[in-house]
């Protein structure tokens, strides 16, 4: 296969982590939470929040739904919702469900470190529409030149992802243990599998574009030197 087929497929392969990884920071199924369900035909609590927005969903349990000690849900179970968006400096609503104190950080660095992963995002994007247009000293130098920053930011974009990825899973995994909780299960949801496989495609590919990037060795070791050799003759 040649290196320019190569270069596109890894494109493609970028742009689909880029769709992912914005769709997992806009959305806020990150986790869904349940409260221990009781009795039957009542209304209960559920939550799936992201990394900027809370929503609460009152679902009814009818006997067909009702399980002894599980939760409340399943979350696609038709109900009212409620959604606000986390307030992360200053105190509010959210305080009843999370313990302010330190889910705050929590949540404030998870969304700060996604906003790098964005950010990075779009500089490897600036790069990689240079190298469309660049034009160096013979064929492909340009392109091959701004693929190399292009393959490092998409690299630290999926680096920045994987850590907020982690972050969130601390966050969720303090909130269960916490003694005070009222939530007995939880589970992480589609936006979360969406930032996973953004930080996949985003680090793997970014990798391997910086790879595509760099000059090809030379088959013989004496190519190079024997090349030299030409130069200064000349």
């Amino acid at each position: 296969m040649q290196k320019r087929t190569k270069i596109k497929i890894a494109i493609f392969v970028l742009i689909v982590g880029m769709a992912c990884m914005f769709t997992a920071v806009v959305t806020d199924h990150w986790a869904v939470l349940s409260p221990r369900v009781e009795r039957v035909n009542e209304t209960c609590e559920a939550a799936h929040f992201g990394l900027w927005k809370l929503c609460k969903k009152y679902i009814y349990i009818s006997e067909e739904n009702f399980v002894q000690g599980h939760g409340c849900g399943p979350i696609s179970l038709p109900g009212e919702e409620n959604c606000t968006y986390f307030r992360h400096f200053t105190p509010g609503q959210d305080a009843e469900i999370f313990d302010y104190k330190t889910q705050k950080e929590y949540n404030i660095s998870a969304a700060a470190i996604s906003i790098f992963s964005l950010a990075f995002m779009i500089f490897g994007s600036l790069c990689l529409m240079g190298s469309c247009t660049g034009k160096g000293k013979g064929k492909g130098k340009g392109r091959d030149y701004l693929l190399k920053p292009a393959g490092m930011f998409y690299a630290f974009a999926g680096l920045c992802c994987f850590i907020s990825l982690e972050v969130m899973r601390q966050s969720v995994k303090r909130m269960i243990e916490s003694e005070e909780t009222i939530w007995i299960e939880y589970y992480y949801s589609w936006s979360f599998a969406c930032a996973c496989t953004g930080f996949v495609l985003l680090f793997l590919t970014g990798f391997a574009l910086l790879l595509l990037s760099m000059p090809q060795m030379p088959r013989n070791p004496w190519e190079t030197c024997m090349d030299a050799e030409q130069d200064q003759v000349e």
